[in-house]
């Protein structure tokens, strides 16, 4: 159990920890001393040093004492202590405060409490209201094990005076979080979520223990999550705590759990934890003066001080006595192995007799280990378990195992994300028939291709019998805008919605001619809206098309805080009669089996699948703000997260149009490759007769799909339904043109690769056929 109390007689930019400082608690040796904690303060020899001792528990008024002589404390006061050392009072303190909690009832009279028990039909835990070492926190599984686990605490006193009050609360579902946060009283800073493993055997079974193991950060709550997470629970309840009259100075633990209601506190610890702790200071970076921290705290100027985390997890392995958490020998002698590389061992349990070092306590002994994966920071911590050697010693062999389950056995799809691709798909067949109600000349009214085709010649016989065809395509930019709102980035995403937009319409053989933007918001931010416009002037810019007008949209109450959606139109026009002359594409009447499908790379996800790309980044416990884990093309080694996922979409006009006008006929169809992916989009431009048989292992995967694959446990499957993966368009080529064509988009700046052909399409199969797909595994 880690409980901290820096003496500093330095000032504060001097204070460094002082290795002579101690602190020596005793019992009172005569029935004449008080009771209560006494501080005896003298000087050693060593001037800037002092010397204490308690004198009585070291409990709760120590910290009163050594302030009233003039030392400076890190820890809380007896009144703050409180909010660990009564679950009853601080539960009070939660609903006075309304700090999110399970709902609860405290008790001090049994038959009250029985009563309460029967009434509630959700389970329950039972909670000691005093200090129970770790074992007044009672989870029954029947209605029997909670009525005689109120009996043991409150008539048979199992704990002692510690259980004379209780508190039955629900029992809440979800995984359990600890959140350690330096306080001075006002200002909070918090280290990175931490996952503790109560239970004494693996898979999180048998009675609860102080705690067997724990690593951090944990994948379930991420930093926009933390950050949440200290503005409606931490900073309300040190609020809270000032308010009350008892400021809280120290370092707060708030046991949660992650419900899907959101977080609620479980309880208040005014310390840090066992093996929390351990676990999350060797996280701390060089640059970051711990001893500076404790001081600025204790002085309530935690807001002068700088703290910075390693980007690295954490594990913490513990080694107990056989029999904890029930009875256990003591004495037994312990071997150590000189420690494994990158390990840290903490002693707690034990001691010294003469020379052998022998086990004095439940939990004896821990290994920490730090590394750049959770996976290489838990093999090291048991590689540093296995230096360490005890008669009956035991530890659990699964620690951080719901991290790794949470990759393994859930593996993530678009729809888990909550985006429906089928939805989608059912939407526009049960449309069809609405839209087709608005035929006119000029216009089938026929939906589900790239773009709505409209013919001027047909529209009107007055308009020239030359005029050409107008093609019309509408898009967002989808979620991806989550992510521009979370790091200040908006030009990019304005390139993006000219992209999607201009896409459609070349792969049906247009020259986009103008485009239209709406941008719509709760709070007009002038320089968030410039820097968006001034994206979609250089996407009309990339495409060769003018930005002919827009519109801006301020809508309180609809939009949230400062966020904002935009809608883009770009119509263009195609010649299909008259000299130059051209048909729309694609040309499905003269595409045969044999027919080869190049592709053109893609710039990254380009805007598709960004609810399910920010469903991992959430997953792998990043910020948009961390150093990406991939990289990008045209970016250096080191960008955000966020900066790496705004890269813009592609836009292939300039290329297309080119190839185009160099190889007419030769080029049958072409399929931006957009929402639903390969297997969804390919087929949009094929006959009911063929199929694309593609080779996904032509290309290399780029590394923002490797890592998205692998972080969200996505199957190859799953990513060519949700991504371009790597490909943003494939062109259906007549073979004897193939390498002239290739070389016309190199010439133009692209990427081409062979990814496959069309064949035969057999009754059972679909419009898309892939192969290659355990390439990407």
């Amino acid at each position: 159990m880690f409980n901290w109390f820096g003496l500093f007689s330095k000032a504060p930019e001097e204070a460094k920890w002082n290795p002579e400082t101690f602190i020596e608690s005793q019992q009172p040796t005569s029935p004449e001393a008080p009771s209560h904690n006494r501080v005896d303060v003298g000087k050693t020899n060593n001037e800037e040093t002092a010397e204490m001792k308690l004198r009585g528990g070291g409990g709760g008024g120590t910290c009163c004492g050594i302030c009233a002589v003039g030392i400076r404390v890190f820890g809380p006061s007896k009144a703050a202590a409180r909010m660990e050392g009564s679950k009853t009072f601080s539960k009070d303190f939660m609903q006075r405060h309304q700090i999110p909690t399970a709902e609860f009832g405290n008790f001090s009279d049994y038959e009250a409490a029985r009563r309460y028990l029967d009434s509630v039909s959700h389970n329950v835990v039972i909670k000691a209201d005093g200090l129970a070492g770790g074992k007044g926190v009672i989870m029954p599984t029947t209605k029997e094990e909670a009525h005689q686990a109120l009996k043991e605490m409150m008539v048979d006193h199992q704990f002692g005076k510690a259980g004379n009050e209780v508190v039955i609360e629900e029992c809440l579902e979800g995984d359990e979080l600890s959140i350690l946060t330096f306080s001075d009283g006002y200002t909070i800073r918090s280290l990175p979520p931490a996952q503790d493993h109560k239970r004494i055997f693996d898979g999180d079974q048998g009675p609860n223990t102080g705690g067997m193991g724990c690593y951090a950060p944990t994948r379930i709550a991420p930093k926009e999550v933390v950050e949440e997470i200290d503005r409606t629970i931490i900073q309300p309840s040190v609020d809270g705590m000032r308010k009350d009259g008892f400021p809280f100075v120290g370092i707060l633990f708030t046991g949660l759990m992650m419900t899907k209601n959101g977080p609620k506190v479980l309880e208040y610890n005014v310390r840090g934890g066992d093996p929390e702790t351990q676990t999350l200071l060797p996280l701390l970076s060089k640059d970051t003066d711990l001893a500076q921290i404790m001081v600025a705290c204790a002085d309530h100027w935690l807001d002068g001080v700088s703290l910075t985390i390693e980007p690295k997890f954490s594990t913490t392995v513990i080694a107990v006595a056989g029999g904890y958490p029930n009875a256990y020998a003591k004495g037994k002698a312990i071997t150590l192995a000189p420690e494994a590389a990158g390990t840290l061992i903490f002693h707690a349990g034990t001691t010294l007799s003469g020379n052998e070092l022998q086990t004095a306590g439940g939990r004896v002994i821990a290994s920490t280990a730090t590394a750049s994966t959770l996976e290489e920071a838990v093999a090291k911590s048991y590689e540093g378990i296995k230096t360490i050697s005890f008669e009956d010693m035991f530890y659990r062999k699964d620690i951080a195992h719901r991290a790794f389950r949470q990759t393994a056995d859930t593996s993530l799809t678009y729809a888990q994300a909550g985006v429906s691709i089928d939805a989608g798909n059912e939407l526009v067949n049960k449309i069809k028939s609405s839209v087709g109600r608005t035929k006119r000349p000029g216009t089938d009214a026929v939906i589900g291709g790239f773009g709505g085709l409209f013919s001027l010649a047909a529209a009107n016989s007055t308009y020239h019998p030359h005029s050409p065809t107008l093609i019309g395509a509408i898009d967002g930019v989808g979620t991806k805008l989550k992510i521009a709102h979370s790091v200040g980035i908006h030009d990019t995403v304005g390139i993006d919605l000219v992209a999607m937009n201009v896409n459609d319409l070349v792969v049906q053989g247009a020259e986009p001619l103008f485009f239209l933007d709406c941008y719509s918001c709760g709070h007009l931010d002038v320089a968030t809206a410039a820097a968006f416009v001034t994206g979609v002037a250089e996407g009309c810019v990339q495409a060769g098309c003018a930005l002919i007008g827009g519109e801006t949209a301020e809508m309180p109450g609809l939009f949230i805080d400062d966020s904002y959606d935009a809608v883009g139109a770009a119509v263009g026009a195609i010649n299909t009669t008259g000299e130059h002359a051209r048909a729309i594409l694609p040309h499905t009447d003269n595409m045969r089996a044999g027919d080869v499908l190049l592709a053109l790379g893609s710039s990254g996800p380009h805007s598709n699948g960004y609810s399910l790309v920010r469903k991992i980044v959430e997953r792998a416990g990043l910020s948009f703000s961390d150093p990406a884990p991939f990289s990008m093309p045209g970016l250096e080694d080191g960008v955000s997260v966020g900066r790496a996922l705004l890269t813009p979409t592609r836009i292939y006009v300039k290329s297309i149009l080119s190839a185009l006008n160099a190889h007419g006929t030769a080029i049958k169809g072409l399929a931006h490759i957009t929402g639903g992916g390969l297997v969804e989009n390919i087929p949009r431009m094929l006959p009911s007769t063929l199929t694309a048989q593609v080779d996904v292992s032509t290309w290399p995967q780029p590394s923002v799909f490797s890592w998205l694959q692998r972080a969200g446990n996505v199957s190859s499957a799953e990513m060519a339904r949700a991504f371009n993966c790597g490909v943003g368009m494939i062109i259906a080529v007549d073979p004897a043109s193939e390498a002239a064509v290739r070389q016309t988009f190199e010439a133009a700046g692209e990427t081409v690769h062979r990814v496959g052909e069309l064949r035969v399409r057999d009754a059972s199969e679909e419009g898309c056929v892939l192969s290659g797909l355990e390439s990407w595994a």
